[in-house]
């Protein structure tokens, strides 16, 4: 069911400082930083040859990163994006086996245009997971 990984999510308290460590440190190619309004954040890829990784921060009071970082002051991992052919046909199945989304459990646009659901982490041991339609 599961396709590609499309990202690995790190929350962090500034996205500049980390967006320029990864750029100066590492030499890599990191976007410049977008608000998603509806999702409370603002993110910044680093585009790497086989994946990305999603650097986010929080935007506004309510950011679910805001909340995040409160726990984990420092950031870190926040969740692990795969991507999926079909995200209905993906959900219908997930729920079908028992799996929880986040939220409503309807699809919502993510920072890749793309439609996006959250899959609860006591599914997966601790895991937030991001599902993606391709």
């Amino acid at each position: 069911m599961i396709g590609r990984l499309n990202h690995i999510a790190i929350a962090v308290p500034d996205i500049e400082f980390a967006s320029n460590q990864y750029r100066k440190l590492l030499g890599a190619k990191v976007t410049l930083p977008v608000d998603e309004i509806e999702h409370g954040v603002t993110v910044a890829f680093i585009e790497l040859p086989n994946t990305k990784v999603e650097l986010i921060t929080p935007f506004g009071k309510n950011s679910p990163i805001a909340r995040f970082l409160d726990k984990y002051p420092s950031g870190g991992i926040h969740h692990v994006c795969y991507e999926v052919e079909d995200i209905i046909a993906a959900r219908d199945k997930l729920l079908s086996k028992g799996a929880t989304f986040l939220g409503n459990g309807n699809p919502k646009i993510g920072a890749h245009g793309k439609p996006i659901l959250f899959l609860h982490p006591k599914d997966f041991q601790g895991t937030l997971i991001e599902i993606e339609q391709s």
